[in-house]
């Protein structure tokens, strides 16, 4: 009997971490969770791919948006563990996993709370074994439709109904093309539906759902809906003055538009503009780049530019040749020719650290260039600043092997401690950041940015800081789901308001202005019928719309929503992003304002503009700001 009872005491004992669910390789996406009971999130990752070149955060926030906990996890460590508390009564969690992540996480969690995966659309978002099982939930007349891309792994997609065993089998393709991908439409039922999903293959798995709920979970139970519960956030304005307030821009075309599109441009310029000049091209077309350049000059107001300097079809690669001393010469004497003043920023590569050999080519390349450059009478005069390193990425590695050896900031501070005296302006370009709460690591790289160059007796960098590309993704790999949609609306906005938080930036330019054959991530689409804002085109004209000179202090301890207090004499502007579905109850503090009769207007989620409500007394401004939404408080001091 004693044995019979020990044996079944070992038995539980062993089965006991069976009864946990665990969710394995999650690598991009939101793990919702609801304990019935206090509970530990144990998390623990392993290397994916150039983890040693990359650190990363991951966010657990409450039912209410709180950060409950932030993991640091530093690149060196290419294994580890956490284990996080969850507790009953806080609504639901959410651990952000941001992409691109380099790590491979396995989350665990006891069997009394549930939980559901929100996965990354198009991007892959983990990487599964063959036969991986989930569940979904359809709402009655829903039109869902089942999607998936093949990144390698994952190659088809079997969804089973478990009310009928109606099954939908979809094969997943490879594209050229990034931004294609394969679905299939569910059938129609008038009631709710629970579905089984399969995954065939294994390693990396794109799948997602559209026209419902983007959630799946181990087990049918597992399943539960969403509660966006009302957040509250506390802005207080301060009265200090950070810095100046960054020139916006975007990256410019190679040509003047058409009437219709320099109309839009205007409306998205800002004063700043990012350009490539091709050395094999200008020699062969002495003043090519005059009419375009002169064009976003004085119509467009941009007194501020950035010039890549690369060869036909952005070859990044260059040596220190008659070709790429002669391309230069043109360059500059272009720059002399343009009537216009201003200061013209030089970078003489595209992201050295993840295209050249190593850093001792790029190296004896820039200081030839740079010696080019101070012997050409009159350079300095018309406004040529240099730049450097114009890197792939700051703090971590571009995307490549090797990257440990080719962080972005490594580079700088050599090339810094080559040629100090002779560089005018840190640049850099910063991608993959695909989560909307990891935009807080823009802020980052800034500061760290500054931290490198220095500061003045005045506490200004004592080089320009230029972040003259960016995106949410590199190169052509794009969701429609990200470029094409308010997400990169509230994407760009958190990452304006996020690195000029200090008011140490300089110059801070979307990559690119207007859509190019796969490279569909302007902030204007030009077809048949004309061009037009995207989404992120028109938060770009609503923040320009309130962008002033002088970034004001401010504290902001909310973390689902970003701001930006900016003022120029007795103007005022408190714009700010709500970069989730819940409402937020927004209450501002520390200035005059009610004297003042502050107005409000709102950037919704459609992309709309309108005023908006809001109740003033005691000095406090108080306002309900929808959800995924942009508003921008303005007044002026009396």
């Amino acid at each position: 009997m004693l044995k019979r009872l020990l044996l079944a005491l070992l038995f539980i004992a062993v089965a006991a971490p069976a009864e946990e669910h665990r969710w394995q390789g999650l690598r991009d996406g939101v793990l919702y969770l609801r304990p019935s009971a206090w509970d530990a999130l144990d998390i623990d990752w392993q290397a994916a791919w150039q983890s040693e070149a990359n650190h990363e955060q991951l966010y657990l926030l409450d039912g209410v948006g709180h950060l409950a906990q932030q993991v640091e996890i530093a690149a060196e460590r290419n294994r580890g563990e956490r284990r996080l508390d969850l507790a009953e009564g806080n609504g639901d969690y959410a651990l952000h996993i941001p992409g691109y992540s380099f790590r491979s996480y396995r989350v665990s969690h006891g069997a009394g709370s549930a939980s559901q995966f929100e996965p990354a659309k198009l991007h892959f978002s983990a990487e599964v074994a063959d036969g991986t099982t989930l569940y979904f939930r359809v709402g009655p007349g829903q039109q869902v439709r089942l999607a998936g891309k093949n990144h390698g792994g994952v190659h088809a997609l079997q969804a089973t109904r478990l009310s009928d065993n109606a099954q939908v089998q979809l094969e997943l393709l490879r594209y050229d093309r990034y931004a294609r991908f394969d679905q299939a439409s569910l059938p129609l039922s008038p009631r709710e539906e629970i579905w089984r999903l399969e995954l065939v293959g294994s390693g990396k798995a794109a799948f997602w759902l559209d026209g419902g709920n983007n959630l799946f979970a181990l087990a049918p139970e597992q399943l539960f809906r969403l509660q966006w519960r009302p957040g509250t956030v506390q802005l207080r304005l301060r009265q200090d003055d950070l810095g100046p307030a960054p020139r916006l821009g975007s990256a410019l075309p190679y040509g003047v538009p058409e009437a219709d599109g320099m109309r839009q441009l205007a409306a998205i310029a800002g004063r700043a503009g990012a350009y490539y000049s091709f050395v094999d091209v200008l020699p062969r077309q002495p003043q090519r780049e005059i009419a375009f350049r002169q064009a976003f000059q004085e119509r467009l107001g941009i007194d501020q530019d950035i010039t890549l300097l690369a060869g036909s079809g952005r070859r990044a690669v260059l040596d220190a040749d008659p070709s790429s001393f002669a391309g230069l010469d043109a360059w500059l004497a272009d720059t002399a020719r343009l009537p216009g003043k201003g200061l013209h920023y030089l970078a003489f590569a595209d992201e050295p650290n993840l295209n050249y050999p190593d850093y001792a080519s790029y190296a004896d390349y820039f200081g030839a260039m740079l010696r080019r450059v101070q012997a050409s009478p009159g350079a300095r005069a018309a406004g040529v600043r240099i730049a450097m390193p114009a890197s792939s990425r700051l703090l971590d590695g571009p995307f490549r092997n090797g990257a440990a050896q080719r962080r972005g900031l490594d580079w700088a501070r050599q090339l810094l401690a080559e040629h100090g005296n002779d560089i005018d302006a840190l640049a850099w370009h910063e991608w993959m950041l695909r989560d909307l709460l990891a935009t807080r690591r823009y802020r980052d790289s800034v500061r760290q940015a500054a931290d490198l160059v220095g500061l003045d007796l005045n506490g200004r960098p004592r080089k320009a800081l230029l972040l003259d590309q960016t995106n949410i993704s590199s190169g052509d790999a794009l969701s429609p789901y990200q470029q094409n949609s308010q997400f990169a609306a509230l994407w760009w906005a958190s990452v304006v308001f996020n690195a000029s938080q200090d008011g140490l930036l300089d110059m801070l330019i979307w990559f690119q202005a207007m859509d190019e054959d796969a490279y569909t991530k302007g902030m204007l689409n030009e077809d048949a019928t004309g061009t037009t804002l995207k989404p992120v085109g028109l938060a770009q004209r609503f923040i320009l719309q309130h962008w002033l000179a002088q970034v004001q202090g401010l504290d902001n301890p909310a973390f689902e929503v970003d701001a930006l207090a900016l003022r120029d004499g007795k103007r005022h502007s408190l714009l700010g992003v709500n970069k989730v579905p819940r409402q937020q109850a927004m209450e501002i503090t520390g200035a005059a304002l009610c004297a003042a009769r502050p107005s409000l207007r709102l950037f919704d989620s459609q992309g709309l503009e309108r005023d908006w409500p809001l109740t003033c007394e005691a000095d406090r401004a108080r306002f309900d700001l929808p959800g995924e939404s942009l508003f921008a408080l303005t007044w002026e001091a009396t």
